[in-house]
């Protein structure tokens, strides 16, 4: 039986976007939505968060599992294309970048789910490698993205970490370097995706669930985790098809 944990996870995470959108009727940091200047925001937060429910459920079983993929398809390309204005104004400035290929890992799950319900072996094969590659060009986004924002990423580990901050910020980075190379060579790439998850699975348990914890009160929190948990769900997704 094939695995499809990954799927879960993916699913999971679009569900919690949705609740957020629902809960705060608004859009989050990752999403961008507010550069379109909406009458009424609130109305479309509510209609987008109800879609994303729709897709996180429906990707969780086989029988819907190629609808809810094209859903989260459709609305993770919106998402990321909302990045480009801001990429356009501001190329010098990473943060527009980093924001749109968060957004693009999110796309390369729902394309490797999508992949893996096409029942034509090739077309299946090339799509889910497509979306393999397009999870290492979002490696090496996630490796710059800690380079030029060093601080930040050292201030998110947990200070009761032994080495200190700044060495776990430096480990994760050469990981994120190493696992794109693994991923964009295509040597050790079923290991680069698993080693992958795993750090990111470390990620949600050490930095993001201690920081809702902390404070659920925030919209930010939240959607840091769904984030977070979309991440994982797409490296998770790549590690199933590339293991089957």
């Amino acid at each position: 039986m094939r695995s499809r944990i990954g799927h879960h996870v993916f699913g999971l995470a679009a569900i919690i976007f949705g609740v957020i959108g629902l809960v705060w009727q608004d859009f989050n940091t990752w999403q961008q939505i507010k550069a379109l200047n909406i009458v009424h925001p609130q109305t479309l937060a509510i209609i987008v968060g109800v879609f994303e429910i729709l897709g996180g459920i429906a990707i969780q079983w086989k029988k819907t599992m190629k609808l809810g993929a094209v859903v989260l398809l459709i609305i993770y390309i919106s998402f990321a294309l909302l990045w480009v204005p801001t990429i356009i104004q501001a190329p010098a400035v990473y943060d527009g970048w980093g924001n749109f290929f968060e957004q693009f890992s999110l796309i390369s799950g729902a394309l490797i789910a999508y992949a893996t319900t096409v029942p034509d072996p090739k077309t299946n094969h090339r799509l889910g490698r497509l979306g393999c590659i397009f999870l290492g060009i979002c490696a090496i986004s996630f490796t710059l993205e800690q380079i030029f924002y060093f601080s930040g990423t050292s201030g998110f580990v947990p200070t009761w970490m032994p080495l200190g901050q700044r060495f776990w910020a430096f480990v994760t980075t050469i990981a994120f370097a190493l696992a794109a190379i693994a991923i964009l060579t295509g040597r050790a790439t079923l290991l680069a995706f698993r080693l992958l998850t795993i750090m990111i699975i470390c990620f949600q348990v050490f930095i993001w669930f201690p920081i809702l914890f902390s404070d659920p009160s925030k919209m930010f929190n939240w959607a840091g985790n769904a984030e977070n948990l979309g991440i994982l769900g797409a490296t998770w997704i790549a590690a199933d098809f590339l293991s089957k």
